[in-house]
């Protein structure tokens, strides 16, 4: 399971020049870099040693406006919210409203739209800190199309074709949209001078990146740092993916989250006398994978393996804990998404002077 969803990370650093994180000597005291949940970066050391000095830095993190938050974007956003809470780094949210329109992912630009304020609502329930918070939805913030027109003479269409594979059948607003999102991620340096900005990605975005990083060096700005975390598991052990029905959305009710648990891939026997006697296997348990990674301490994860390796806890037991866990989880989150106010909203979207 591992070996698979680390092919496209593996991808970056062999074909197109990303570095391990492993190769790093000083990286963050937090669960997402000690758990190999970041397999790759560019640039990060840069990155790590002017916020460690105390210089400006800022992170720029987006979220589709076409989906809905799920278990696969928690160690980006607790990645963000580490660098938040510790060092007061300020975070840019892009939400991509004419990305998911030009791509067909929603019908209008009014449903856009409204996928976004939905999930400008959500990123400030999940904690982050509303007076450095920065929500980007370009409806809105309309002025950012000034500065992708600036970015986009720094890139050809040659570049952009090689990246994406776009054909003469899609329309130009794909062809145009990398220089939007070069936008998005150099808004830190072009409004406030923050040089040091940092974007933790997936590995399946790290073409954005790379276009952007380009862009960056040919217009006179600071290149981007970037992480690339991991690709994390579906209930099915494959990549998570709300097309294949394998992934565990934030809104999920509880019946719905306990049945997704008890329904994983499972690393136990066949029977319970089985494992009683020959123990499962935990690099193949989906509830195990979860539990150690995203939800239990260290202490707690070590003795979770060794129970399940010896015998001692059933794989129902352990997919007891984590529909537990994943209902504590979201149901906590749900009820902050309750109570942040439109109002709240509004004050952190960038709004056109």
């Amino acid at each position: 399971m591992k070996k698979r969803l680390l092919a496209d990370n593996q991808k970056l650093v062999e074909r197109f020049g990303a570095k391990k994180i492993s190769s790093l000597k000083d990286v963050p005291d937090f669960y997402a870099f000690k758990r190999g949940l970041i397999y790759s970066h560019r640039d990060f050391d840069k990155f790590y040693a002017a916020l460690k000095k105390g210089e400006k830095c800022a992170i720029v993190s987006g979220v589709n406006a076409s989906g809905t938050l799920h278990l696969g974007h928690k160690v980006v956003f607790d990645t963000n919210l580490y660098f938040q809470k510790k060092y007061g780094v300020p975070v840019y949210i892009p939400i991509s409203d004419d990305e998911s329109y030009v791509s067909g992912k929603i019908k209008d630009q009014k449903e856009a739209l409204k996928f976004s304020m939905k999930l400008a609502k959500e990123m400030l329930a999940y904690g982050f800190d509303p007076k450095k918070t920065f929500i980007i939805i370009d409806q809105i913030y309309t002025n950012i199309y000034n500065l992708a027109i600036k970015l986009s003479k720094r890139v050809t269409l040659s570049e952009i074709i090689s990246s994406y594979g776009y054909k003469k059948e899609d329309n130009p607003g794909l062809y145009f949209y990398p220089a939007v999102q070069s936008a998005h991620v150099l808004l830190p340096q072009e409004l406030r001078n923050i040089k040091n900005v940092l974007v933790p990605i997936g590995p399946d975005e790290d073409s954005h990146l790379r276009i952007a990083r380009d862009i960056a060096s040919r217009a006179g700005y600071v290149k981007p740092s970037v992480l690339h975390i991991t690709f994390l598991p579906g209930l099915d052990g494959e990549k998570m993916s709300k097309s294949k029905n394998n992934n565990i959305s934030l809104e999920d009710d509880e019946k719905t989250l306990r049945k997704k648990a008890n329904k994983a891939l499972s690393g136990g026997r066949d029977t319970a006398e089985e494992q009683r006697k020959h123990g499962g296997d935990p690099d193949k348990d989906i509830p195990c994978f979860y539990l150690t990674n995203l939800f239990l301490d260290e202490k707690d994860g070590k003795n979770l393996i060794k129970d399940y390796k010896s015998g001692k806890l059933l794989s129902g037991e352990v997919k007891k804990m984590f529909g537990d866990a994943l209902v504590n989880f979201t149901s906590d989150f749900q009820k902050r998404v309750g109570k942040i106010s439109d109002k709240k909203v509004s004050d952190c979207l960038l709004k056109n002077n």
